[in-house]
């Protein structure tokens, strides 16, 4: 009986000390305090991360009893990346409600390819601003393609300046540099780099259509480019697209100055946003003797120098 009433009195004063343990872990740091800082969680960043990070930063007292109320309260999925503003005054409740709603910034991701109008589309859809303001303010080519974290209340200049901050942090001075060694402007890079992004997906072809652009170019050959009249093109309201994917013969005769069947040289400027593989494609062209490409209905390109090869090309894989 002994022996019951000391087990006993054990797992009492265990249990007592267990919820005493929880209890402090869940109280604030301090209470009192009244300042905020920043906290930012970034994509993929897994939950011990976050809580080492949190007790890291003095925002909670005990991790393990964070930990237990994130699992208890069934938040481990609502978490979201962004920032927030955290108070060492918030308990340790309050803390792990917050990181599930109402961040002060707005993950946001841009791919290669997409032309200002497609930008201002999705910049519409999660700020809430004029299509028509973007549109008219931002500069096509150097809206650089990436994930950004910006915040809810930015502006349309500020979301421009955010983007073309990140072009010219990644188009830096030794790959200004480079161009400028080969005789090419950064309006000239841009605007091959566009016609290369819509153009080639893999790496190694990118290359190559860049040096089959330049050959043209040099030979004063019209370039014949696809990508080039969709975007004089436009939105298309059938197909819900700004690129056109079958083109007739009456598209190709489209009068436009970005129409490369029609003109000899580059269009009047670049039609799209290329990304950093894209503008080095550019800048690191290999000489070759290509004149011609084509990509197939997998999507592969095939190069050719001569019109005849072009045309058994056409006719291998297109026809």
């Amino acid at each position: 009986m002994k022996k019951i009433f000391i087990i006993s009195a054990f797992l009492l004063i265990f249990a007592i000390g267990l919820y005493l343990f929880y209890q402090e872990g869940t109280l604030p740091i301090n209470k009192q305090a009244k300042e905020t800082t920043i906290f930012v969680i970034k994509r993929g960043e897994n939950l011990n991360e976050i809580i080492n990070r949190l007790w890291q930063e003095k925002l909670i007292r005990n991790r393990l009893v964070f930990y237990f109320i994130i699992k208890k309260l069934g938040l481990e999925k609502k978490i979201q990346a962004g920032d927030f503003r955290l108070s060492p005054a918030m308990d340790a409740y309050t803390l792990a409600k917050t990181l599930t709603h109402g961040t002060l910034d707005i993950w946001i991701t841009f791919i290669e390819g997409l032309r200002k109008e497609e930008i201002a589309q999705i910049i519409s859809q999660n700020f809430n601003l004029p299509e028509t303001e973007f549109i008219k303010s931002a500069k096509e080519g150097y809206l650089f393609p990436d994930t950004y974290l910006i915040p809810k209340n930015a502006t349309v200049d500020t979301i421009i300046n955010i983007l073309e901050k990140n072009f010219y942090q990644k188009f830096n001075k030794d790959l200004q540099e480079k161009a400028r060694l080969k005789n090419l402007s950064l309006e000239e890079v841009l605007t091959i780099a566009s016609l290369v992004e819509r153009e080639a997906k893999s790496e190694n072809d990118r290359k190559l259509v860049a040096s089959v652009i330049f050959n043209r170019l040099k030979n004063e050959m019209k370039l014949d480019i696809d990508a080039t009249v969709q975007y004089a093109l436009g939105y298309q309201t059938q197909e819900k697209t700004w690129w056109k994917k079958n083109l007739t013969q009456e598209d190709l005769n489209i009068d436009s100055p970005y129409n490369t069947y029609k003109n000899i040289g580059l269009p009047p400027g670049p039609i799209c946003n290329p990304g950093l593989s894209s503008i080095k494609a550019v800048i690191d062209a290999p000489k070759t003797d290509y004149f011609y490409y084509l990509s197939d209905k997998t999507g592969k390109t095939h190069f050719a120098k001569t019109l005849e090869e072009h045309n058994q090309n056409i006719q291998k894989y297109l026809k």
